[in-house]
């Protein structure tokens, strides 16, 4: 028998103990489930690559505290993937789905934004009397 130092390591032996003498067979639906959920909590792991990619680089970012992309963050990746990066073709897959351009995701966004305020004023340093 192997001993296991750690909790998971010892559940996962003991699920493997009963999946072995189950007599029942997963169905390829089964199979495919929990395949993709493996795949999903495999995902949910951080590589350590500080010293290929720095602290403040993409998988830093994407697993800070081992939660994932933010809901939000995800939502503006979706629409860069769709309607910013474009294929060998020149098209976008917006452009691909839909059967039609769209106008520059940038561009349209600066006619969108309103004037960016002025600078503060600066403050004249007092005199220093001696």
């Amino acid at each position: 028998m192997i001993v296991a130092k750690s909790k998971p390591r010892r559940v996962f032996w003991r699920v493997q103990a009963i999946f072995v003498q189950s007599p029942k067979k997963l169905t390829a639906e089964e199979k495919s489930r929990w395949q993709s959920w493996g795949e999903w909590m495999i995902a949910k792991f951080q590589r350590a690559s500080s010293a290929v990619e720095g602290r403040n680089s993409f998988l830093s970012q994407m697993h800070h505290n081992g939660r994932g992309i933010s809901g939000r963050r995800l939502k503006v990746l979706t629409v860069i993937h769709n309607f910013v990066i474009r294929r060998p073709d020149g098209t976008t897959a917006a452009q691909q789905l839909y059967e039609t351009d769209f106008p520059n995701l940038f561009e349209w966004l600066i006619t969108q934004m309103p004037e960016l305020p002025l600078h503060r004023q600066r403050r004249l340093a007092a005199p220093v009397s001696i």
